[in-house]
């Protein structure tokens, strides 16, 4: 059996792994997204102005993730959101729709007991590389 072949996806439009991962993993059509902060990537600092700029911003920057693996948000089919306070789940979900119109993906949204550098919110997905059509069941 052939081995399935297992690439790196980085881009300097989001911000660098501020640990020892990978922005994404791309495995056969599989694209697997690290989580996401808010943070600004030419400042690597978590954006002002609490936790729906946040969330802006860390969907910006899966945005920019996916684009460099040749896709868009289209292509998700699954994200976890982790949240610092739950209270900030329909905020988040304010901005989550500005990104994931139709389809929208499934998805799990957890508190979370802390986030790296003080986030109010983190987003990581799963994508499937290429084309996708949508049926009903």
């Amino acid at each position: 059996m052939s081995s399935l072949i297992r690439k790196v996806i980085s881009t300097a439009k989001a911000p660098g792994a501020i640990g020892p991962y990978s922005q994404a993993m791309l495995v056969d059509r599989t694209i697997y997204i690290s989580g996401q902060l808010g943070m600004d990537p030419s400042s690597e600092q978590l954006v002002p102005g609490g936790v729906t700029e946040e969330a802006n911003q860390a969907l910006k920057n899966m945005g920019e993730i996916l684009k460099a693996a040749g896709c868009d948000f289209a292509n998700v089919v699954k994200t976890t959101v982790l949240l610092a306070d739950i209270n900030d789940f329909n905020a988040v979900n304010e901005v989550y729709k500005q990104y994931f119109k139709n389809n929208f993906p499934a998805r799990a949204a957890y508190q979370v007991a802390a986030l790296p550098k003080g986030g109010r919110v983190e987003i990581e997905a799963i994508a499937v590389q290429g084309p996708l059509t949508t049926a009903s069941l």
